[in-house]
């Protein structure tokens, strides 16, 4: 017995030895001093690029942000579409660029190719607080790159003086142009040989850019010749070809045409942007907006959606920090502050009944029409898609070629670019 102690005894105590010679655990990594280690890694500051002429709410709520974690935002105003991405390029590398950038979704593809944002890491419940679609607008192959500020989509947009009460389908509002249309003025209009626009129609009936896996996309599956899509474009015709549409809303000057003939009061309806609301107002036009009415086949217009989205710079030192700043700044508290200061209207699921967005009519029709809209593909191939479509539908429009051959030729166009490029 006592030897059976003894030999017990010396395990214990080598055990005691080996213990004591192996690796240390660094206090830092326990999950409370991970919050230490954290801390300690702060940075004095994080740098915001937003964009022009909307960066005033920026100050309430860095200013939150500051307090709550001791870190200072310093923001600046760069104009988002075209200057962001090669400001980007250039003072990324050189180490004087910011840590978070705002960008539209449809650029995502080609800066995330280029290596100038980073994958971002957020929890389920972060990504959870957006509507699917702006969640799927801000991945590329698979990853994440963004948290998602606001969206804009098309919606129907009406002179109240004309058309007292929205149409609840697109039947409706065919049989109003029927009798409304005569001497230069037009029950509804719709710059349909514009593919921006004329998605909503050929997707609602079906057809669709890039088969989406999963939440990828791949451009070998091209959906803008198949059954659907002929059936919207034959749709779309139909339009132009019984005269509801007049030939002066073809090409380059269709929107300018359309507009003039709206603020002149000589259009009852038409299919606009977001961006239109204030001209028609300042033009003394009494508008409603309404999310887009259904289909003939009982689906919705399936419109494009743009979404803007905040982004963290790949050249950042401070991701980690310029993450959570992201998880801050679109919360359902600080998205609905934006919209409040800025009118672009937030994809957070909880706002979209929000008395701030529902007693907004035109945030009421964009927020609810973007629950119909499909993003615009992200992935750098979409650059090969928009000169055929347009090519193909004033072909249709104006009677030089049936929907049928006129895609065709549109999709194989498509495809050769998309080879030549790679």
């Amino acid at each position: 017995m006592k030897k059976a102690l003894s030999i017990f005894m010396m395990i214990v105590l080598m055990l005691g030895v080996l213990a004591a010679c192996g690796p240390k655990r660094d206090a830092s990594s326990t999950k409370d001093n991970g919050k230490k280690e954290e801390a300690a890694a702060k940075p004095e500051k994080l740098v915001v690029w937003e964009d022009k002429d909307k960066s005033g709410w920026l100050k309430k709520v860095a200013a939150d942000f500051e307090k709550k974690n001791g870190i200072k935002i310093e923001y600046k105003e760069v104009e988002m579409a075209t200057k962001m991405r090669d400001q980007l390029r250039l003072d990324g590398p050189a180490g004087t660029g910011p840590d978070i950038v705002t960008l539209p979704h449809d650029q995502i593809g080609q800066v995330a190719t280029e290596g100038l944002i980073a994958e971002l890491k957020v929890d389920k419940s972060v990504t959870d607080t957006f509507s699917q679609s702006s969640i799927d607008a801000e991945t590329y192959n698979g990853k994440l790159y963004g948290l998602p500020k606001s969206s804009e989509t098309p919606v129907f947009i009406y002179n109240k003086d004309l058309m007292p009460e929205p149409p609840k389908t697109m039947d409706e509002v065919y049989k109003f142009s029927k009798d409304f249309t005569n001497g230069g003025k037009y029950g509804f209009l719709a710059l349909w040989d514009n593919f921006y626009f004329a998605h909503g129609i050929i997707g609602g009936m079906g057809g669709y850019v890039f088969k989406n896996n999963n939440g990828t996309l791949d451009p070998n599956d091209i959906g803008l010749n198949n059954e659907g899509a002929v059936k919207g474009t034959e749709y779309i015709q139909k339009w132009y070809k019984e005269g509801l549409f007049p030939k002066g809303i073809i090409g380059e000057n269709g929107g300018s045409a359309l507009d003039g003939l709206f603020t002149e009061g000589k259009v009852a309806s038409v299919m606009n942007g977001p961006w239109a609301y204030k001209p028609y107002q300042d033009a003394g036009i009494k508008i409603g907006m309404s999310a887009l009415p259904t289909m003939p086949n009982g689906e919705h217009i399936k419109t494009f959606m743009g979404v803007k989205g905040w982004h963290v710079s790949a050249y950042s030192k401070n991701q980690e920090w310029a993450t959570k700043f992201l998880e801050f700044i679109t919360n359902d508290e600080n998205a609905k502050y934006r919209f409040e200061q800025t009118a672009e209207v937030p994809t957070n699921k909880a706002l979209l009944d929000d008395p701030a967005i529902k007693g907004n009519e035109g945030a009421k029709a964009v927020a609810e029409q973007s629950q119909y809209a499909v993003p615009m593909p992200n992935i750098p191939e979409m650059g090969q898609v928009w000169k055929p479509m347009a090519d193909s539908l004033q072909t249709v429009v104006t009677g030089k070629a049936t929907p049928k051959n006129a895609l065709d030729d549109a999709v194989k166009q498509i495809k050769a670019n998309i080879e030549t490029s790679k």
